[in-house]
């Protein structure tokens, strides 16, 4: 009875446009809910943004939107995202961050998306800045996973099942002196880069590690 009834929850919510994780990814907890922007804060140029089809669509002149459903900044964690690029796309997803009005994002790091944007080398799966992913890994117009893991000092980027950078940072590495991005805590944040890039975001969800 007991399992019946855990079928018929799982039915229910995948109707609902919820994505369910619950046997598959244990301990991940979803920050979207394929149907509104509630814990999410748009910094600037709203019209940078819409959900469609149980997604969020960045897709216009530059914009951050940043997760704040949480208070408890994240530390150690893997984050999974669900994402489809469209052809001469470029995005990304910031992580250690925090909200900030306007501009580029002063804190945290970025996990590149870019499969073919002809303007940027650095492709999907890039420690933006940090260590360059050279290679094209997923086409345009096909859902993909970005996978970023933080454990202490190492940051590791999967697509897919595939990791494509592996981090340590240096010992008695000084943020703003030795370099602007230094492994601490924070928050998410989606980008919307430039008005000739659609880049799709669903499926977005977190485990605390210890």
């Amino acid at each position: 009875m007991i399992r019946v009834l855990k079928c018929l929850a799982i039915v229910c919510l995948a109707g609902l446009g919820v994505a369910v994780a619950a046997d598959k990814e244990e301990g991940f907890v979803q920050l979207f809910d394929g149907k509104s922007l509630t814990g999410w804060k748009i910094n600037e140029r709203p019209e940078s943004w819409e959900i469609k089809d149980g997604a969020i669509v960045a897709k216009g002149e530059r914009s951050h939107l940043f997760y704040v459903g949480d208070e408890k900044p994240f530390v150690n964690f893997e984050l999974r995202v669900d994402v489809k690029t469209e052809k001469n796309s470029n995005g990304g997803i910031y992580f250690h961050t925090q909200f900030q009005p306007e501009g580029w994002p002063k804190y945290g790091f970025e996990a590149q998306v870019n499969n073919t944007y002809e303007k940027d080398p650095q492709k999907t799966g890039s420690l933006y800045a940090v260590k360059k992913v050279l290679e094209k890994h997923v086409p345009d117009d096909e859902w993909y996973t970005e996978t970023v893991i933080v454990k202490g000092k190492n940051i590791k980027i999967k697509i897919n099942d595939k990791v494509v950078v592996d981090y340590d940072e240096p010992e008695g590495l000084e943020a703003g002196k030795d370099f602007t991005r230094k492994i601490d805590k924070g928050t998410f944040a989606l980008q919307a880069h430039d008005p000739g890039s659609r880049v799709h975001f669903k499926n977005i969800r977190v485990k605390r590690l210890d």
